[in-house]
């Protein structure tokens, strides 16, 4: 090892030092912090960090870092789910990042920053500390002189090498003529099919049915937050061109919340429409993601805003009797 390597050595036993172990933030109610499992690697061996947010949920709300799949020469080839942890108004967010590095040298992960909305305030943002790590090529001896590589080994076969192979197919062509006559022979007749003529479903009951056959996908749980979102608010607006005979497919956001300002009927619900638009519009379209929390109450405020507006259907004196 030359003075050069020896100096870069030593840089990063220090750097290791300094930075290694666990690094935390905080500020007003909130607090981030992160650690790492080890500080050097060999080339494509996969390091853990492990990142946990925390804060007031009665005095403000945190919006989870941007992480992208590639920083600074290393590659983040998992994300872990992000766990959630009640204690009272005290909430607890934990996920675990795989990251890896296919060149040699000395890498760092930055700082992840995490925006703090207060319910009262100015918004502000925590975050984490920043992490090197050395990746490490295998050590090649040199001394040594290097090997041809050995040509193609031809190795003689015969039947029996494939008795099994042989056996196995006679037992499944077998098994699947006795399955054909056992079935031919016992064929009976289908038994005829009774259409029930159950009650027409409503638009408000379809409508309602369309959103829990999407909560049951688990989109967002899978990671495919912004398909979740762009089927929710597609769901809503189909539902408001039929319900209100108004358009709504091609309108963005600011114009459908202007055309419900204004809606006679829509009025009302004004602020379940807005909370809903808000939260889907950060995910589709902002690089700070809603917490798990926020899909959910997403979907409960779409069937609440569909009940609300189940039109009132009053009977006449003549229908009554």
């Amino acid at each position: 090892m030359n003075k050069q390597a020896n100096k870069r050595y030593a840089l990063f036993l220090l750097l290791a030092l300094v930075l290694a172990g666990s690094h935390s933030y905080a500020q007003g109610d909130a607090k981030v912090t992160a650690r790492i499992d080890a500080t050097k690697i060999m080339v494509g061996d996969q390091v853990r960090v492990f990142i946990e947010a925390q804060h007031n949920a009665s005095q403000s709300r945190l919006q989870w870092a941007f992480i992208p799949d590639t920083v600074n020469h290393l590659e983040i080839v998992e994300k872990g789910k992000i766990d959630t942890v009640k204690n009272g108004d005290i909430v607890t967010y934990k996920q675990r990042l795989l990251v890896t590095g296919f060149d040699s040298g000395v890498y760092v992960i930055p700082a992840l920053a995490f925006p703090v909305i207060p319910n009262s305030g100015t918004t502000y943002t925590v975050q984490t500390d920043s992490f090197s790590i050395l990746v490490q090529t295998v050590a090649v001896d040199t001394s040594k002189g290097f090997k041809g590589i050995k040509g193609i080994m031809l190795v003689k076969n015969s039947w029996l090498d494939y008795l099994w192979i042989i056996i196995a197919a006679l037992l499944f062509i077998g098994l699947a003529i006795f399955v054909f006559f056992y079935f031919v022979k016992n064929k009976k007749a289908p038994a005829p099919v009774i259409v029930s003529q159950g009650p027409v479903e409503t638009l408000q009951e379809k409508t309602v049915r369309i959103l829990r056959e999407l909560d049951a996908q688990q989109l967002w749980q899978k990671g495919q937050v912004k398909e979740y979102y762009t089927q929710l608010t597609d769901i809503l607006r189909v539902y408001i061109e039929q319900r209100f005979r108004t358009s709504a497919m091609e309108l963005t956001t600011d114009e459908l919340l202007s055309t419900a300002r204004n809606h006679k009927e829509m009025h009302a619900q004004l602020d379940l429409l807005s909370a809903i638009w808000y939260t889907a519009d950060l995910a589709k379209f902002a690089k700070a993601q809603p917490l798990p929390h926020e899909h959910t109450t997403a979907m409960e405020q779409a069937i609440q805003f569909v009940n609300n507006t189940k039109p009132v259907i009053t009977e006449t004196p003549q229908q009554q009797s």
